[in-house]
């Protein structure tokens, strides 16, 4: 069992009304001072690391396009990474690898990936803003954001980091271990994957504990 709690009491609370990403983070920035955006990529794959990105936009530089990764193609998300990482004021990229996942769980693992991630962050934040309901363990003035990547520019800017420099990094994998497809699924449990599994057993960079379900299932159905 994960030993973090979900609490209202980190939520941040402000009233921006119906704005875009980038007015959203402006309205912030405001009262708070530069916007860090924090988002994890790989929580819920049953194969490979676990990544994180932090984002400090600068205001003075426009990035049109940025939104919630998993609302953009492949190509947009890396024309995007291009942008952003060349734009941005700071931006740091952290992994938690499959054996801090197995060590651990996966909500420990991906809090730490973005704990990383904020540590290569070289410019001061007024206030960071994390995706999700829980937050990571670092210094500051820190806000959890529901469905952050939707609403703010800079966390939409850490989701599509995260997003991709995971699928590249699942792409090398695919290179290793072939026979299991990661370059299509970037490690989903997707039928072809446990598919692949069955016929040829698991491979280092499956979470052992994401298995246990489909193992149980398997046999049981004998």
């Amino acid at each position: 069992m994960s030993k973090h709690k979900k609490s209202e009491e980190t939520q941040l609370v402000i009233d921006c009304g119906e704005v875009t990403l980038r007015e959203f983070d402006r309205i912030v920035s405001e009262k708070y001072g530069a916007v860090c955006g924090i988002d994890e990529a790989g929580r819920g794959p049953i194969a490979g690391d676990v990544y994180a990105a932090a984002v400090i936009l600068d205001p003075n530089q426009t990035i049109d396009g940025i939104n919630d990764s998993k609302k953009l193609s492949e190509k947009k998300r890396e024309l995007l990474f291009e942008e952003i990482t060349a734009k941005a004021l700071s931006y740091g990229i952290g992994v938690a690898t499959v054996e801090e996942i197995e060590q651990t769980d996966i909500l420990s693992a991906a809090l730490l990936a973005m704990k990383r991630a904020f540590e290569q962050v070289s410019v001061n934040a007024g206030i960071v803003l994390v995706d999700g309901d829980v937050l990571p363990e670092i210094e500051g003035f820190v806000k959890n954001l529901k469905h952050g990547d939707a609403r703010s520019e800079a966390i939409a800017a850490a989701s599509i980091l995260a997003k991709v420099s995971r699928d590249r990094y699942m792409k090398k994998q695919a290179e290793l271990y072939s026979q299991y497809g990661f370059e299509r699924h970037a490690g989903y449990g997707t039928a072809a994957h446990y598919e692949a599994i069955d016929k040829y057993g698991a491979c280092p960079i499956h979470r052992q504990k994401f298995l246990i379900k489909h193992y149980n299932k398997k046999k049981k159905n004998g």
